[in-house]
Parts: structure tokens; C-alpha cells; sequence
């Protein structure tokens, strides 16, 4: 399949076509609030050292194919090497690949295109669900490939039944949390911010990330001046497209916990969470959580996505009303440049080491334990 390709350095470049991209976007069916290009514009305000091109696909006047991919320099096993990211990474929850089911048979030659315009060691794509089949030309095309498992995320199908109270130790958990907060007069505030009000509603949010232990530790959405322009440009964004949505807890005018969710085709998904530490007991995460599927009933969502967690020990509470769960995986391809072939070996040997490595642990661990006991 023959495209014309192009190439732009810029998302807010004259000559990207935002409107062809926002077709594009809204025929691919697993586009995420992560695909919009307001986040996307967002994360391009917050990069530093790395390269942005973006590949685009045309059939006639037609966009069928467009990939947002920064490079920059790593250092892995020794070696400071040349990895191209999707645009976005590592702040985007989930990602679909903006190619039509037209554009499929041009990934080949796609990949071509990527290692003449940006020469690299290794692309990794990260948290990409059902991509197998799309990626199927890169992996004979790489010298190594290996798709992971990142992370399996719970989702709630919202049905007429989530009227009533859940039943079970959560439905205790829900009625001591409203009690909890009916004693000091704490209420749930749902917000759909637009425009004109949206940096009101960042800066209420901020505070609380800010003073929770996300904050303390530096690993929160609006943490340091990088983030804090990635989300003011895409919360913005995604506030004037109607896509944020916020439910809060407030106490004597005060927001002292939140979750920031970003809708999309019917599916909220669970952005971020923070909280004030002297109001932990509250238990406002259920709530919060409860409020969303509260909220979705009203509206007519149809789920409630964790949106990411982490792979070994996610505590996210959607866990306890998940209906299921979506598997998200990172593809990394390496080149046949040499320091591509020498990593993928080496990720290979890593591969054939671990299982042994963690069988010789725990024969270990047990052999002390019995020694303890003895």
C-alpha cells in the first residue's frame, strides 16, 4: 500500500492538520482523552531534551495514519542509547495508535519511515491495549521484540442495579464514610469545568496534590514546572471539549480530597486522586468513587475506568466493583543498530536469568525460614 508520508515538528505547526487528526481520531475506536490533541499539545509544552516528529500518513486527502513520536538519550545496561516514545509518555494512562484499519497495511512501511527520520536503538510504545495485530509487520521487523504486560486495569459497567447499595463489608465501608462526613458537615461536589472556569478549579486541585503525600514526594500530576505546564495546557483543553470532570469533598469551603476524571465516549476514566493526610479516616476514596458511578447513572456513561494501575500491587478501589478488566501492555522493538542487537540480547538473557533468579530466592527465603524455626 503506497502513502504519502510527511513530517512535522509540531503539533501547533501551520502546516499540521489538526482537523484531518481529529477525524482520524474519532474514527479509530479505542482513542483514549490521551489521543486528544489538546493532552497531546500539553505534553509537547512539557518536553525538554527530547525530539518531536510526527509521522503522518496520507491516502489522497485523506489522513490515515498519524503517530506523535519523540527520541531522546537513555542509559540502560551500561549503554547511552537513541528510544522513541510515543508522544505523551510517561503521563498518558492509556494510548491507542491513531491508524485506520485502511492505514494497516502501510505499518511496514510506517516503521521504515520512523528509522530513516529518527534513527534509534530501541521504540517502545507503552500502555497499548489489543495491539497485537497492528504491530504484527514491526515485530518481524525488529531484531528482537517483546511485548509486556503493564498493568490490568478494573472497570465498572454501570447499570441500573448501581441504584442500590452495594452489599457486603462495602457497603459498611460507604455508610461510615457518609457518617464520618456528616459529622463535621463534609459534602460530595460533582464539577464539569469549561473554559472559563477550569483554572479556578486546577489551582483547587493543585493545593490539595500538593499538600498530600503525592506532593511530599514529588510523584503527583501537577508536580514541578514541567507537569504543571503539561496539565494547565491539556486540562484547559480538554475542560473547553467538555471532557474533564471533577468530584470533590469539601469541608468549610474547602476541597480536602478530590478525583479528577476525563470522559470519553461513554467511559470516565479515573484520572488521579489526592487527599489531605488529616482527613484520611474519612474514607473519601469510596465515596468519591461511588459519586462517579452515582454520576454516570444520571448521565448515561456506561463505565468507570481505573484508567492505570500499578502491575503487582494496584489498591485502587474500583477493584472491589470492577465487572472486568483491561490489559495494557508496553511493545519495545530493537533495532538491528548494534547497540539495538546488544540490548536485545541482553533483554533476552535477562528473560532466561529471572525465573531461575527468583526460584534460587525463594528456595533461599525458605531455607532460612526453616533454619529459624529449627
Amino acid at each position: 500500500m503506497n502513502l504519502r508520508w510527511q513530517w512535522c515538528a509540531s503539533l501547533g505547526a501551520q502546516d499540521f492538520p489538526a482537523g484531518a487528526y481529529e477525524q482520524l481520531r474519532q474514527q479509530v475506536e479505542g482513542a483514549t482523552p490521551f489521543n486528544r490533541l489538546s493532552w497531546l499539545r500539553g505534553a509537547e509544552q512539557a518536553l525538554q531534551q527530547q525530539q518531536l516528529q510526527i509521522l503522518l500518513g496520507w491516502q489522497g486527502e485523506r489522513l490515515l495514519l498519524c503517530l506523535p513520536l519523540i527520541r531522546g538519550r537513555e542509559s540502560r545496561a551500561g549503554m547511552r542509547l537513541q528510544v522513541v516514545r510515543h508522544l505523551g509518555h510517561p503521563l498518558s494512562d492509556r494510548l491507542a495508535l491513531l491508524v485506520t484499519e485502511a492505514g494497516h497495511p502501510a505499518m511496514a512501511e510506517a516503521l521504515g519511515q520512523i528509522r530513516r527520520q529518527l534513527p534509534h536503538d530501541l521504540l517502545q510504545l507503552h500502555e497499548l491495549v489489543g495491539a497485537d495485530r497492528l504491530l504484527a509487520t514491526w515485530r518481524r521487523a525488529s531484531s528482537y521484540s517483546q511485548p509486556a504486560l503493564s498493568c490490568r486495569v478494573p472497570e465498572h459497567l454501570i447499570v441500573a442495579a448501581d441504584r442500590e447499595e452495594p452489599s457486603g463489608t462495602l457497603r459498611y465501608e460507604l455508610r461510615r464514610g457518609r457518617k464520618r462526613c456528616g459529622e463535621i458537615d463534609a459534602r460530595v461536589v460533582r464539577l464539569a469545568p469549561g473554559a472559563d472556569d477550569i483554572d479556578q478549579v486546577l489551582e483547587r486541585l493543585r493545593e490539595v496534590e500538593q499538600a498530600s503525600w503525592k506532593g511530599a514526594d514529588g510523584l503527583g500530576i501537577f508536580s514541578g514546572p514541567q507537569r504543571q505546564r503539561w496539565m494547565g495546557t491539556a486540562l484547559r483543553g480538554l475542560a473547553a471539549e467538555g471532557c474533564v470532570r471533577v468530584v470533590l469533598l469539601k469541608h468549610q469551603g474547602r476541597c480536602i480530597s478530590y478525583r479528577l476524571g476525563l470522559l470519553e465516549r461513554g467511559r470516565l476514566y479515573d484520572y488521579n486522586i489526592a487527599f489531605l493526610a488529616e482527613y484520611a479516616n474519612l474514607g473519601s476514596g469510596r465515596l468519591l468513587l461511588d459519586e462517579w458511578i452515582r454520576w454516570g447513572l444520571d448521565d448515561g456513561w456506561q463505565w468507570v475506568d481505573a484508567s492505570r494501575v500499578s502491575l503487582s500491587r494496584s489498591s485502587h478501589q474500583l477493584h472491589e466493583r470492577m465487572s472486568g478488566l483491561v490489559l495494557q501492555q508496553r511493545w519495545s522493538f530493537y533495532s538491528w543498530r548494534p547497540r539495538g542487537l546488544l540490548l536485545g540480547l541482553a533483554e533476552r538473557l535477562w528473560l532466561l536469568l529471572k525465573p531461575r533468579l527468583k526460584a534460587w530466592r525463594e528456595r533461599r527465603q525458605a531455607d532460612t525460614a526453616q533454619g529459624t524455626r529449627q
